[in-house]
């Protein structure tokens, strides 16, 4: 009797083993099954987006004594593209400010400007850290006596920041970046003038 129970034990287990072995033979020859390689949670940064920000810009005019400073707001967008931990993208932007100085007889101000740069970070999931540089242009304004004259410029900037994704296809940033809008000759000056100058503003962001 023993002997019966052991027999029928033993074709009960081979029947068990054969459909695994079987299963591992079938996914071994098909390769090893997909696996994720980071958490389904993760914050992607990868793709276009569409934001606005809000700032402090202050600075000074070359070759001139006043020190224009205000407010500054308005528009970006950019595109990401992320391997792994790294982020790489393109970021343009439009500025509206409220920059000014007067000195003297002489008042200077910078009613826009705007950038182009490129961006590189890195991610730690939903914070990415970045450096940014490239093009900047804008106009710079002279006024004196019931005169005025204005010159678009270009230049360069470059600066750091922090993103954060706070909600699905959400973020927000704190960025500063240092502009320089090189020098043009301004006739009612008598001088080459330019506007240099740090912003620091804070911004949100809609990822697509």
């Amino acid at each position: 009797m023993s002997r019966l129970v052991l027999r029928a034990l033993a074709l009960i287990a081979t029947g068990w083993t054969m459909p695994a072995e079987a299963a591992d033979l079938y996914y071994g020859s098909r390769g090893a099954p997909y696996t994720v390689n980071q958490p389904l949670n993760a914050f992607s940064w990868a793709g276009p987006y569409l934001g606005g920000n809000l700032g402090y810009a202050w600075g000074s005019v070359d070759n001139n004594p006043t020190k224009p400073s205000g407010l500054a707001g308005g528009v970006q967008a950019g595109y990401n593209w992320q391997n792994g931990p790294w982020v790489f993208g393109i970021e343009g932007d439009i500025q509206a400010t409220a920059a000014d100085d007067t000195f003297a007889p002489w008042k200077f101000s910078n009613p826009w400007f705007g950038t182009v740069r490129g961006r590189a970070g890195y991610a730690l999931n939903s914070v990415l850290f970045y450096g940014t540089a490239g093009l900047a242009f804008g106009e710079l304004r002279a006024e004196t006596f019931g005169l005025s004259e204005s010159h678009t410029n270009a230049g360069w900037t470059a600066g750091l920041g922090a993103e954060m994704g706070f909600a699905p296809n959400w973020s927000a940033k704190v960025e500063y970046l240092y502009v320089d809008l090189s020098n043009s000759n301004f006739v009612i000056t008598g001088a080459s003038n330019g506007y240099r100058f740090g912003l620091i503003r804070a911004g949100v962001n809609y990822h697509f």
